[in-house]
């Protein structure tokens, strides 16, 4: 289980531009600060991910992410209220350009991340500033559901390891809510950790 100090070491790590393997709601990501140049490189290198693919940004609480992202429309603002912390990717639009490193070709667009973290690693809940966070994998391969499942070049190649036992191990579902403000419309990019009937129930 994961303590205060854990949360506190994850922060030492992004504030001084490391890579740090942690658990989320769903499998185990890797995050770093999502607007350090070198470490976004740096993730990617070792995720063998070519720059040019977006990840999400991870933020550890609702409140810290709708206050990050003021321009958000009302009715935008009530389906992350209704969808998070849960364990899916919305992709929002983003007309401020905000984090544009994890955006990948696409500045208009942002994936953004509230889990619904499990009780071993609750202590992140006090994590006070967002991530990029992508899963601790190379690219192409399965996701892991326990620090074990990562590949050794990979795990020994990480600043910080944080482990919290087993989790689900499958991805988020990912939401395009990009048309959600102006025209009430949503789709499904990839079915994951969430039902779509439950993100239906949601957003109707």
């Amino acid at each position: 289980m994961l303590t205060t100090a854990d949360a506190a070491t994850f922060e030492r790590c992004m504030a001084v531009g490391g890579v740090a393997l942690f658990p989320a709601d769903t499998v185990y990501g890797l995050a770093c600060d999502p607007d350090a140049k070198e470490a976004v490189q740096g993730l990617y290198l070792l995720k063998r991910r070519p720059l040019a693919k977006p990840s999400a940004v991870m933020f550890f609480s609702l409140e810290l992410a709708l206050a990050a992202l003021p321009e958000l429309g009302e009715r935008t603002r009530g389906a992350l209220e209704s969808l998070l912390p849960d364990g899916v990717t919305l992709l929002l639009p983003n007309p401020a350009h905000r984090f544009p490193l994890a955006c990948g070709e696409d500045p208009d667009t942002l994936g953004l991340r509230v889990p619904a973290l499990p009780p071993a690693a609750a202590a992140l809940g006090r994590v006070s500033w967002p991530v990029l966070q992508t899963s601790a994998n190379y690219a192409g391969e399965p996701e892991a559901r326990e620090v074990r499942d990562v590949r050794p070049g990979l795990r020994e190649a990480i600043d910080l390891v944080l482990d919290a036992g087993p989790l689900p191990g499958t991805p988020s579902t990912v939401i395009d809510l990009r048309r959600y403000e102006a025209e009430g419309a949503w789709t499904i990019v990839r079915e994951g950790a969430v039902a779509s009937a439950c993100v239906e129930a949601k957003l109707g």
